[in-house]
């Protein structure tokens, strides 16, 4: 069975944050012994990433408990073959465009990720999904359709669904951020 944990998203303007150990906790939380970690910072700007990988390292770290955690950066070269090594996978937030326009060249994602824990953080989020809103470019996009719904990340209650006529038969996830929610499949 593959699990989903997905997170809304956070201010980028703004530390870490307790909710986010939820998120990080809820990750490792049915893994033990030594714990294969795949960073996937597709959807990042190149400079940006040897910070979010401290970050990220960092927050795995102060919630691995017992854990023994090994990490890897993976690549668009060696993607796949680091998903078969990684019982992780973390697709980090950024830019969703760029996220997929890297994954959509990637056959059978559904079979690569089988049987993992897949964690997605806002644009990971909206990949996953059939349909996503992205709210820092206002679009509409289709997502890898690996999750059965659609989705709206950074959700701000109160805020109308801005996917309610897209896809009417699809329910729509909403993560607020910070928000953590889990899935099976």
């Amino acid at each position: 069975m593959t699990k989903f944990v997905l997170h809304g998203g956070f201010d980028a303007g703004q530390a870490p944050i307790q909710e986010d150990d939820a998120f990080f906790t809820e990750i490792l939380k049915d893994t033990s012994g030594n714990v294969n970690i795949l960073l996937v910072y597709f959807a990042e700007r190149t400079e940006m990433v040897e910070l979010r990988t401290t970050q990220d390292k960092d927050s795995f770290n102060k919630n691995k408990g017992s854990q023994n955690l090994v990490f890897k950066v993976t690549s668009e070269e060696t993607f796949i073959k680091d998903c078969e090594w990684a019982d992780v996978i973390y697709l980090h937030g950024g830019r969703t465009a760029r996220l997929m326009a890297v994954l959509e060249k990637y056959k059978n994602l559904n079979e690569v990720f089988l049987n993992k824990t897949i964690a997605g953080d806002s644009a990971g989020v909206n990949a996953l999904g059939q349909v996503f809103f992205s709210p820092t470019s206002k679009t509409i996009g289709a997502g890898l359709k690996i999750l059965p719904f659609k989705t709206v990340v950074h959700y701000k209650e109160g805020t109308p669904n801005p996917l309610a006529d897209v896809e009417p038969n699809l329910e729509t996830l909403f993560l607020r951020e910070y928000e953590t929610k889990v899935f099976h499949q």
